[in-house]
């Protein structure tokens, strides 16, 4: 019994520690996106959530190890959420699928994904393992990408796994991003992002594999 009632408050201030980290992840976030990262420092940080400097230091030893955590984290939830699509065989149909996912993860995480793809960051070395599938989310596109193209599934022109990669990736960071930027500009009369997102994928895929297949 004794050693369950210390480990309670321990485990209470670890929560607590892991909660606060968030906090000012997330405050952190929204500042770079919205300021720029340059713009913003520790103290401002700070005072958005209304903890001392000396508190943010305690959790991070200064803006770059925090720009660390934070471009590690969103990049790790993107590989996650094409890792949760599971080991689909036809790489034609995972390819499709990652693009469905990629247009959702934006479209519901808008701040992640400005921070990872719309917002200017210094070089920062965030630790993650390069080809890794649960980290790497490119790392799983290009490889799905050279798989389709080793098993003939592409138009034969298409054989650079980088080029095809970045032309799927193209697609859907243009919907994102459009519908991030101009959300509420009336100039354009917008289709629902996501219906329109999944049209473009459907169509980049009767574009880019063989005829016949």
């Amino acid at each position: 019994m004794a050693l369950n009632v210390t480990r309670g408050p321990r485990e209470r201030r670890v929560r607590e520690r892991r909660e606060t980290r968030e906090l000012i992840l997330d405050a952190a976030r929204e500042m770079f996106v919205k300021d720029g990262v340059e713009s913003v420092t520790m103290r401002a940080i700070g005072k958005k959530i209304e903890y001392t400097p000396t508190a943010i230091y305690h959790h991070f030893r200064d803006k770059h190890a925090l720009l660390r955590e934070l471009c590690a984290n969103d990049t790790r939830a993107l590989a996650q959420a094409f890792h949760r699509i599971g080991r689909i065989e036809d790489p034609v149909e995972r390819l499709r699928r990652i693009g469905q996912a990629y247009l959702r993860f934006g479209l519901e995480h808008p701040n992640h994904y400005r921070f990872l793809f719309m917002t200017v960051t210094p070089d920062v070395e965030n630790g993650l393992e390069k080809g890794n599938p649960e980290e790497d989310a490119y790392g799983v596109l290009r490889a799905t990408v050279a798989e389709a193209i080793a098993a003939g599934r592409l138009r034969p022109e298409l054989r650079d796994p980088d080029q095809v990669a970045l032309m799927c990736w193209s697609v859907t960071h243009g919907i994102i991003s459009l519908s991030i930027v101009f959300d509420n500009d009336d100039w354009i009369a917008w289709p629902d992002p996501e219906r329109t997102g999944l049209a473009a994928v459907d169509a980049l895929m009767r574009g880019i594999v063989r005829e016949g297949l």
